[in-house]
């Protein structure tokens, strides 16, 4: 039997990734809970600050598609889900401008929410997609540096949270960023799955993460060291009396990160991709439980 082809818009989900992107949406749920606690949700500008979340991880994933084949890191021994241009659905320029379509709509919706705050939120949105486009391009892809990790936590954790408040509510405050640690650790995490599954590529390709360099073990610990994190968290706002206790909300998904990260664990080849999938699933009903908990309690 021959494989089913791939048509073209089969070709373009699989370069988006799906997977991913509970990741781009977490955070933002986590802002507008704190939005509606402090009576400052604002509707149109949140949903443009989710609409360009999405976009900007879709964009991400299609600059790592197109960097990764460009410097040859994605093989015919690629763990992975498949790399649409490496295998030859999409080609290398139809990839370019769908990146730079998918930017430049985030672009144009970020011009709404510069209408309302001004430059802040101008350099803000420069300095995602900035970070985005080097994860794996430009003259110093810092992914293949082991500065993945550092980036991820601001841009998905940092950035994200505190964006999406500061635009409904035109301040920040400590809380708004200890309330972004738990978001950026969990996402950190699929980062973790991710370059565990590919260290054999990334050696190979010179490909310098935290995985390659320091191995696996290390990896299980950051993994469950970002897992501590991200449960501690609530549990030091609730404390120290900066949210209610339905913060605790979060810890309702405790055992569904015990179930990820034994999956982790046990898991080898091409089965990580089902807890890299497990592990944004995780960031995601955290995100919505700890959400619901702050706007509701």
């Amino acid at each position: 039997m021959t494989e089913s082809p791939v048509s073209t818009l089969q070709a373009w989900l699989m370069a988006a990734r799906p997977r991913t992107l509970p990741a781009a949406a977490a955070p933002v749920f986590v802002a507008i809970a704190f939005a509606l606690r402090d009576h400052v949700f604002n509707w149109p500008s949140a949903l443009a600050c989710l609409l360009i979340s999405l976009l900007l991880q879709v964009g991400a994933n299609f600059a790592n598609d197109l960097f990764d084949h460009e410097r040859g890191t994605d093989t015919p021994d690629r763990l992975g889900p498949t790399r649409v241009t490496a295998v030859g659905l999409i080609s290398p320029s139809q990839m370019r401008l769908g990146t730079v379509a998918i930017f430049s709509l985030a672009a144009l919706l970020g011009l709404y929410l510069i209408s309302l705050r001004g430059l802040p939120v101008f350099y803000l949105g420069m300095g995602i997609i900035v970070a985005a486009l080097a994860y794996t391009g430009g003259p110093f892809p810092y992914g293949y540096f082991a500065l993945g990790d550092v980036f991820v936590f601001l841009s998905f954790g940092v950035a994200a949270v505190c964006g999406t408040y500061f635009v409904q509510s035109g301040t920040l405050t400590p809380t708004i960023a200890w309330a972004s640690v738990p978001v950026g650790v969990l996402i950190i995490n699929i980062l973790v799955v991710n370059n565990t599954r590919d260290i054999a590529t990334d050696t190979v390709a010179h490909k310098r993460t935290l995985a390659v360099i320091f191995g696996r073990q290390a990896m299980l610990t950051e993994y469950l060291l970002c897992l501590a994190i991200a449960y501690l968290v609530p549990l030091g706002l609730w404390t120290f009396g900066l949210t209610s206790i339905g913060g605790l909300l979060a810890w309702f998904s405790l055992p569904l990160a015990v179930f990820t990260y034994r999956d982790f664990l046990k898991a080898e080849g091409r089965a990580l991709n089902k807890s890299l999938a497990g592990t944004a699933q995780l960031a995601l009903v955290f995100s919505v439980l700890f959400s619901l908990g702050v706007a509701l309690f």
